[in-house]
C-alpha cells in the first residue's frame, strides 16, 4: 500500500463552479475567416433540423481557438499564418505577429506580397498588422515574462484580437525537453487575452508526416486547441502519379486537421496548393481523387 501525500493548504474554493455560475463568461461559438481559400468550410458546428441533426460549416477557426500549424520544411506553414494575418487586417482586426525566424523588415516583405496576391492594398492594412521582432530582439525569444509584458502592450495599445508566432519551436529550439513548460504558459496568455491565434510549429524529418507531433513532442500539440497538418509526399510509383495526376518524382502537399476543442472539423487528408503567387489552397479530399 503506498502512501498518501495529503496537503496541509485549504480548498481553492475560487476554482470550483456550476456552468450557471459561468454565465456571461462563457464565449459564443464565432467563425474567424482565415484567408486561405479551402479551409474555413472544414469547421463547423451541428443544430437540429426537425428531428436530424446536421452539420452547418462555420465558415472560420473558432474565435478564441488557439491552434498550431504544423509540418516539415517547405510544406506552406509560414505562407498561411501570413494570410491569416492579412485577412485579419482586411477585415479590419488587428493581428500580432511574433517573428522567431525571420528579423521584422523580411517577414513584412512576405506579407506585402500575401496581400497583393490576395488582392489587398498593403498600405491598407500596414497599421492593422503589428509586428514583434524577437530576431532583432532575442530578449522576447529568450524570457517568457518579457514576451509576455511586450504582446500585453501591444494587444492593450492596439486592441488586437489575434496573434500569430512563426515560430513557437523557436522558443524551445535548444531546449526542447522544456517545450511543455514554454507552451502551456503561451496558451494561457492568449486564453486570458482572448486572442485568436495560429501558432507555427516546425516538424523533425522523422516524424510521421500527417501526425500533429512537432519538435517538443505530442504533448505540444495536445496542449493547444489544434493542429494543422501540412505535410509533402514524393511520388515514386506509377499508381500514386495516377492517382494525383503527377508524373513520378514530383512532390504534392497534403492537409488535414488534427482535433479542434471548440467545433466539429473535417477529418480527411485533402491535398495542398501553394499557388505561383505564392498562396496557400486546401484541395479536394483524397477520397474524392479519382485516377484517369
Amino acid at each position: 500500500m503506498g502512501s498518501t501525500v495529503v496537503s496541509e493548504k485549504g480548498p481553492v474554493v475560487e476554482a470550483v463552479s456550476t456552468l450557471t455560475d459561468l454565465e456571461g463568461k462563457i464565449p459564443e461559438l464565432e467563425a474567424v475567416p482565415t484567408g486561405i481559400p479551402g479551409l474555413d468550410e472544414l469547421f463547423f458546428t451541428s443544430k437540429m433540423e426537425g428531428d436530424r441533426l446536421i452539420q452547418v460549416p462555420l465558415g472560420g477557426i473558432p474565435r478564441y481557438s488557439v491552434l498550431q500549424i504544423t509540418g516539415v520544411a517547405d510544406t506552406g506553414k509560414s505562407l498561411m499564418a501570413e494570410q491569416f494575418a492579412v485577412e485579419r487586417a482586411r477585415r479590419e482586426e488587428t493581428c500580432i505577429f511574433v517573428t522567431i525566424e525571420s528579423p521584422a523588415a523580411f517577414v513584412g516583405m512576405g506579407l506585402r506580397a500575401r496581400a497583393q496576391a490576395l488582392g489587398v492594398d498593403p498600405s491598407a492594412i500596414a497599421e492593422r498588422i503589428i509586428l514583434l521582432d524577437g530576431v532583432s530582439h532575442p530578449e522576447l525569444a529568450n524570457d517568457l515574462p518579457t514576451l509576455f509584458n511586450t504582446l500585453a502592450y501591444a494587444i492593450r495599445t492596439h486592441r488586437a484580437r489575434a496573434v500569430v508566432i512563426d515560430s513557437l519551436t523557436g522558443l524551445f529550439e535548444s531546449r526542447e525537453m522544456l517545450a511543455r513548460d514554454i507552451v502551456r504558459p503561451i496558451f494561457r496568455f492568449l486564453k486570458k487575452w482572448h486572442q485568436t491565434a495560429l501558432l507555427v510549429s516546425q516538424k523533425r524529418s522523422s516524424h510521421e508526416a500527417l501526425t500533429a507531433e512537432a519538435a517538443g513532442g505530442y504533448a505540444v500539440g495536445h496542449i493547444l486547441d489544434g493542429s494543422l497538418v501540412l505535410a509533402k509526399q514524393t511520388i515514386l510509383s506509377a499508381q500514386q502519379a495516377k492517382l494525383y495526376g503527377v508524373p513520378v518524382g514530383e512532390m504534392v502537399r497534403l492537409f488535414r486537421i488534427d482535433g479542434c476543442r471548440l467545433c466539429g472539423h473535417d477529418t480527411s487528408t485533402h491535398l495542398l496548393e501553394i499557388t505561383p503567387a505564392g498562396l496557400v489552397r486546401i484541395g479536394p479530399r483524397l477520397s474524392e481523387l479519382r485516377p484517369e
